[in-house]
């Protein structure tokens, strides 16, 4: 008995409850012009996407508000800052890229990696104002101390110089797989198969620098003292994004609208992208003027005496400030986070919920039931 009590033990110590990620919040770089990027960058992402059976599109995301987290790759690993983004599903690092323009990053190196396989597929991802192409490498992935054996991987070898002007290396993609470019599994799936994880569970914790609050992510678990009250589990209406019901939008008393439409948790974003009906909308009632297509500059006094907004998403409420959906930029002046975007007739209207609302509610993605849970963060 205590043999068996023994292996059973050294079974379980095999796998990892719980791995524990920090996130690191990159310089601001909030200007007009790479917000006004961002949104044109969104609306050719989700703009024509279509039902899971039908997908063959890029992915995209320019990634204002950036979190990242250090992963490595290869043996010995060599190190890439690298965005957590449920907006995609595919790991991209820079290679030996050719362009000037991604060389301020860490770059992979194959030969000096023992656990470098070829594969040699072509690899693209297409940006609203550029992208990223190169091809499809297998090698070792490190998540925290644990390791992934023979995770596909793409190595860029040309960047735009949008996306290389960025304070991170490249993207984790923690969506689902029916969106990953080129079939490729996706790192979480493979830490399942490799029964590295006990759960298929993730969550985010956004800390707030002005508290000195750090920011987390957690694979293959949940952080209790992340958060407080209830967790309110929200079912996904479609598994190509994190996308729940969107029921009802309120700004203070003035403006409500019923909408019954969906609203995809990203957190590759700090925006909150809508129809564009909606955010002129949302804009007039703030006080805020359009200053470029897709953009709104507002007054940074204004966030004192401005209300809450509420979405109420799958039957329940959930409300942010003033501070939240109004960006102070590097100049002093303010943008608002309320940008208008059209998506496609297939997929029908969407809100994108960015950094700017999932910085107040601990999230929990669940892959396995289906939902997306959210919680008052501490």
């Amino acid at each position: 008995m205590n043999i068996v009590l023994m292996l059973l033990s050294m079974l379980y110590s095999c796998v990892f409850a719980h791995i524990h990620l920090k996130l690191e919040q990159a310089p601001s770089s909030h200007d007009q012009a790479s917000l006004l990027r961002h949104v044109r960058a969104l609306s050719n992402q989700y703009g024509q996407r279509v039902l899971p059976d039908e997908i063959n599109l890029p992915i995209d995301n320019l990634f204002n508000g950036q979190y990242f987290s250090t992963i490595g790759i290869g043996t010995p690993p060599q190190y890439f800052k690298l965005v957590m983004d449920t907006g995609s599903s595919n790991l991209w690092v820079p290679g030996q890229c050719r362009p000037t323009v991604c060389r301020s990053h860490a770059r992979y190196n194959a030969t000096l990696s023992s656990t470098f396989e070829k594969n040699g597929s072509q690899f693209s991802t297409e940006y609203g104002t550029g992208g990223v192409s190169g091809h499809v490498s297998r090698d070792t992935l490190w998540v925290g101390d644990v390791q992934i054996k023979r995770q596909l991987f793409a190595e860029a070898t040309y960047e735009d110089s949008l996306i290389a002007s960025g304070s991170f290396d490249g993207i984790f993609g923690l969506g689902h797989d029916a969106v990953a470019i080129n079939g490729i599994k996706p790192p979480l799936y493979r830490m399942l198969d490799q029964k590295l994880i006990a759960t298929p569970v993730f969550s985010f914790y956004f800390g707030d620098s002005a508290r000195g609050t750090e920011s987390f992510c957690a694979i293959g678990g949940i952080d209790d003292a992340a958060y407080e009250g209830a967790v309110l589990r929200l079912p996904l209406r479609r598994k190509i994004y994190w996308e729940v019901d969107l029921n009802a939008a309120s700004l203070g008393g003035a403006v409500a609208l019923d909408l019954n439409i969906g609203a995809i948790l990203d957190t590759g974003t700090s925006l909150i992208a809508m129809p564009s009906n909606f955010a002129a909308l949302f804009n007039r009632y703030i006080g805020a003027t359009q200053v470029s297509s897709g953009l709104y500059e507002v007054s940074c006094h204004k966030r004192d005496q401005l209300p809450d907004l509420t979405f109420t998403l799958s039957g329940s409420n959930f409300s942010f400030s003033a501070y939240d959906y109004i960006l102070e930029l590097e100049n002093g002046s303010c943008l608002s986070c309320f940008q208008g975007f059209d998506s496609g007739e297939k997929t029908g209207p969407l809100f994108i919920l960015g950094n700017a609302f999932l910085r107040r509610w601990y999230s929990i993605f669940d892959l396995e039931n289906g939902t997306v849970g959210l919680a008052k963060a501490i």
